[in-house]
């Protein structure tokens, strides 16, 4: 065994920074999926994790209150909870509201107060006139400012999953145990992504596992950001405060900045966080090299540096991304209209035994799945061969090299 630690940890490191197991299935038809297979993947990546963070979500679950945005609140006392409700009541019209459902789990332990509400903006506090008749702020401006409030003023209270229709569902744990604890076999979910925690540079708490969430946007990250400060300072002059106290909260307000307030389509936004080097661009044609300059520019503090892999999900689109240099793993499968996403490839294959390609992900490329559209972007380079018919036809004849090509990009734009 000596002998083993000497080649596995040859500088007798205390922690594994290479760690963490992410997992996400999307049924591009929109069938709807039992929790179950999820925590049974994540289970297969037990070792990814030390059992300090794991966590899940789940899109789809709430039929009954399509319209309404789902909070999820964790309280760490019952006062907490009192002061965000009567907070709460001035602000929105809630249509329901009931504790989380859990189940005694070994494990799992210490969990705060859990409940979830059904809320609606109130119509005057959601869309209030400006003194210069400027644009009033939208339904969703007005959540992300009152999760941002809830989170940074009142003690005690945060909330972890604020979107229509999809729950995000986190604590300290082994991910397959809190899959457990909160009866998530019970769900049923067309977009399951799920996050197994070894956190490195931050402490474990209920908040801090993943996925993190604002709105419907939700992030299970591999990796470490280490541009974290620089990307929270510019978050910050656009309203978004991290709370969290861990990397990955970044990349949640970054997609909602550059997606929902600034228009940008997604396979932009996998250029932003993991742009091209400065030489590859250089050596890009016009008018791609001036496009890319142009992001790097505007969106430099949004790179993210540092090794990581992410799964991003939000209503209708799963998105897998790698840093640029391939320094975590991400692997991708599919089958008919399941798209799998995950650090290895073995708990998609335990999920799915018959899937019919399996694929790694190339780092700055996103794959992207869309409901009733299939896999839009598979995240390898356009020269590679696939059979899959939808990629085909996004990227013309096999083998045909396609480098950089953004006019799809500026169109959809």
């Amino acid at each position: 065994m000596r002998n083993l630690d000497r080649i596995t940890n040859p500088f007798n490191d205390d922690k594994v920074i290479a760690n963490c197991g992410i997992f996400g299935v999307m049924n591009t038809a929109g069938g709807k999926m039992s929790g179950r297979d999820v925590i049974e993947a994540m289970a297969n990546m037990h070792d990814r994790g030390n059992g300090l963070g794991g966590g899940f979500a789940a899109y789809g679950i709430y039929p009954e209150h399509p319209e309404e945005y789902a909070l999820h609140v964790m309280f760490e006392t019952q006062r907490a909870r009192e002061e965000t409700e009567r907070a709460l009541q001035e602000w929105f019209r809630i249509g329901a509201q009931e504790p989380i459902p859990t189940r005694n789990t070994r494990g799992i332990a210490n969990a705060p107060i859990l409940w979830r509400y059904f809320v609606e903006p109130l119509q005057e506090e959601a869309i209030p006139p400006t003194p210069d008749g400027a644009i009033a702020l939208t339904p969703d401006d007005y959540v992300v400012d009152r999760v941002m409030v809830i989170n940074t003023s009142i003690d005690g209270a945060f909330v972890f999953s604020s979107g229509k229709n999809m729950g995000v569902f986190k604590g300290v744990g082994h991910a397959e145990d809190i899959g457990t604890f909160f009866c998530l076999d019970e769900y049923q979910a067309y977009l399951w992504t799920g996050h197994s925690r070894f956190p490195t540079n931050t402490q474990a708490w209920w908040g801090g596992a993943h996925p993190f969430s604002i709105l419907d946007w939700t992030v299970v990250h591999n990796g470490e950001i280490s541009s974290y400060g620089t990307n929270r300072a510019f978050l910050e002059m656009y309203g978004y405060y991290c709370s969290m106290h861990t990397d990955t909260e970044v990349i949640a307000y970054a997609t909602d900045l550059l997606v929902r307030k600034h228009g940008l389509p997604i396979s932009v936004v996998a250029k932003v966080f993991a742009a091209p080097l400065w030489q590859d661009i250089d050596r890009m044609p016009s008018p791609d090299r001036e496009t890319y300059t142009a992001l790097r520019q505007v969106y430099g503090s949004l790179l993210m540096n540092g090794p990581f892999a992410v799964i991003i999900a939000h209503q209708g689109e799963m998105i897998g991304l790698r840093d640029r240099i391939n320094l975590r793993p991400l692997v991708a499968g599919s089958k008919g209209d399941l798209l799998f996403l995950a650090s290895e490839e073995a708990p998609i294959r335990l999920v799915c035994p018959d899937v019919e390609r399996t694929w790694a992900v190339q780092g700055g490329e996103p794959v992207i799945g869309r409901l009733f559209e299939g896999i839009v972007e598979p995240g390898v380079d356009r020269s590679a061969v696939y059979e899959e018919p939808c990629i085909e036809r996004f990227y013309g004849h096999k083998g045909q090299r396609e480098v950089h090509s953004l006019s799809g990009m500026r169109a959809a734009m």
